[in-house]
């Protein structure tokens, strides 16, 4: 059996199915603000020299509800070693009151914020008519550059997978800090 490498997990997250339109990944990561239901608003580049892995999701859907408690769990495990999940509500009731309670509800214990659909299509790089389905997943390491993404077709099952996505981020972990002068 050969060595499991970075490259070869990379490999097998950015493997895409027949999508036509999807996004070039690696890339580098564009900056979003994200608005927080406390108020507080963030910009995605303050958490560059993290792993990040970014949850676009709609409120009353139980299969993105399902990520973020799945994110939660990762976070308490790998969040000391750089792990920093972001989670952006858009859609139907994308709302700072239903935001609010989410959080609260399922104690999630990273940023989740909200957006317009529009503000999460020109982050993704998603044409207008191409089908987005959710959750959408989006992998960054250390250096700001999107690693892996769920497809603008179909979800990457991969990517919302909680064993699959745990051996991601510790991969993505243990490349350690962006190399300073190193081009993006």
């Amino acid at each position: 059996m050969s060595p499991v490498t970075t490259a070869s997990i990379i490999a097998l997250f950015t493997l895409a199915g027949p999508t036509a339109a999807a996004p070039p990944v690696p890339r580098q990561s564009p900056d979003f603000i994200i608005n927080e239901p406390s108020g507080k608003i963030a910009q995605l580049s303050s958490y560059r020299g993290k792993v990040v892995v970014i949850e676009f999701f709609f409120i009353r859907s139980p299969k993105c509800l399902t990520l973020a408690q799945t994110i939660n769990k990762l976070h308490r495990e790998l969040g000391p070693g750089g792990f920093q999940p972001v989670a952006i509500a858009f859609g139907p009731d994308a709302s700072q009151p239903l935001v609010s309670q989410m959080v609260q509800y399922f104690k999630l214990t990273y940023p989740v914020g909200y957006a317009s659909p529009d503000e999460v299509d020109k982050y993704l790089d998603r044409q207008g008519n191409e089908i987005l389905n959710i959750p959408q997943v989006v992998a960054i390491d250390r250096a700001g550059v999107i690693r892996a993404q769920s497809g603008a077709k179909g979800s990457d099952p991969r990517l919302e997978n909680e064993d699959a996505l745990r051996t991601l981020i510790e991969s993505l972990l243990k490349e350690g800090p962006p190399v300073s002068g190193r081009e993006k």
